[in-house]
């Protein structure tokens, strides 16, 4: 496995398109995107555990209850979340798709990001929906930059490998940023690849994989309404078909881990104001669970992420965040370090404090990418989180967020 340049047309027979219609008032943003694929796919998606749920969301599952679809469309700007009438806007969002491309309204996805609780006026999309199929084309990389809502910069990855001798391809745009917090989901993340695996292998693929991925993201605590991960596989490759758990499985399952693992970095590293991305790995912890419980408490924690942004070596704060993690852990035991691309330094060994140079320490947390390493010396599992520091940009940008 390998990873390659390019996007969501990686891999074969997907094309994508990305404009402005008018949602956004800044004419320069693009507002609307398409994603197609030149065949029926199978299809999959994983959702927010938010009790609200966007309008799309409820529509999508319906659409692709039977494992099929064959387009994404998506609109930033707004949510259409908690307006009355959202279902209809949405399903007549994938309707305008299947008339303007002769496929099935029940074969598309739908999904929307933006301002919660007001409502989407069908009328730009309905204006734009020519444009938006005509510019499909597999050369551009358009519809990532439509999704971003208060992003800085376009999140995307493709990559390569082998099932049986067979290439196959598989390709992903996000846009997260704000409200970013287990568990699933948590952020806009679209899929694509040319393999071929029945939509329940599919399905049972993403569902196992989101649990040590992006369910294990952080940026501000707000589990979002909206946002969902959807993976569409067209088999384009010719790649002998996916039917069972076996060993084109299994490298189907590592090479999607590698395309959410990178996504999970890209999108924690662009939280809202954030200024580096902070990694957490607990290792040799007494179970799974427990590792990543704590990872994503240390993760989550506002006083952590606080000191983070000062480069301050306050280790204290992760010994807290573990403290009231839930999980059943020997305190005298416990190491932390911190580790950037400046170097490594041992902070609090066996649950205390060590003496330690506070100098090399900020040099360490002054890096664009932090890790903290929490051994609990209790067993051999091991998880990650990530997340991002907490800045005063983080509370501008979401002060006027609405207006």
């Amino acid at each position: 496995m390998k990873f390659i340049p390019g996007s969501i047309t990686a891999p074969k027979g997907f094309l994508e398109s990305g404009i402005h219609c008018g949602i956004r008032k800044n004419k320069t943003k693009r507002d609307l995107a398409l994603i197609m694929s030149e065949g029926k796919a199978s299809a999959a998606a994983v959702y927010t555990t938010n009790r609200v749920k966007g309008a799309p969301l409820l529509v999508t599952r319906q659409n692709i209850e039977d494992g099929y679809a064959r387009a994404v469309i998506c609109n930033s700007g707004n949510a259409n979340t908690c307006n009355a009438d959202g279902e209809q806007v949405a399903t007549e969002m994938c309707e305008l798709v299947a008339q303007a491309t002769g496929i099935s309204a029940k074969d598309v996805i739908v999904a929307s990001t933006g301002v919660i609780g007001q409502r989407l006026d069908i009328t730009p999309i309905k204006n734009s929906m020519s444009k938006l199929v005509e510019d499909l084309s597999k050369e551009t990389s358009n519809a990532a930059e439509a999704i971003m809502t208060t992003d800085t910069v376009k999140k995307e990855v493709a990559v390569e490998f082998e099932l049986s001798g067979v290439t196959c391809r598989m390709g992903a745009i996000a846009k997260g940023s704000g409200m970013i917090h287990p568990n699933m989901a948590t952020m806009l993340i679209f899929i694509t690849c040319d393999v071929a695996i029945s939509p329940e292998m599919l399905q049972k693929a993403l569902s196992e994989d989101i649990v040590d991925t992006f369910n294990m993201i952080s940026v501000d605590g707000d589990t979002s309404t909206n946002d969902m991960v959807s993976i569409l596989a067209n088999g384009y490759a010719g790649n002998p078909y996916i039917d069972c758990e076996n060993k084109d499985f299994t490298a189907f399952k590592n090479a999607l881990k590698a395309v959410t693992t990178y996504m999970c970095r890209q999108i924690a590293a662009d939280g809202e104001g954030a200024t580096k991305l902070l990694v957490c790995e607990v290792k040799n912890a007494a179970d799974k669970e427990g590792a990543r419980k704590i990872a994503k408490s240390v993760i989550c924690s506002s006083l952590f992420k606080a000191a983070m942004f000062g480069a301050d070596a306050n280790w204290g704060r992760v010994l807290c965040a573990i403290g009231y993690s839930g999980v059943d852990v020997d305190v005298n035991k416990i190491d932390v370090s911190f580790c950037s691309n400046y170097g490594e330094i041992l902070v609090c060994e066996n649950g205390a404090g060590l003496d330690f140079s506070e100098e090399i320490a900020k040099k360490i947390l002054s890096e664009e990418e932090v890790i903290t390493f929490i051994n609990l010396k209790s067993g051999t599992e091991k998880a990650t989180a990530w997340g991002c520091d907490l800045t005063y940009d983080y509370v501008k940008i979401n002060g006027d967020y609405r207006t």
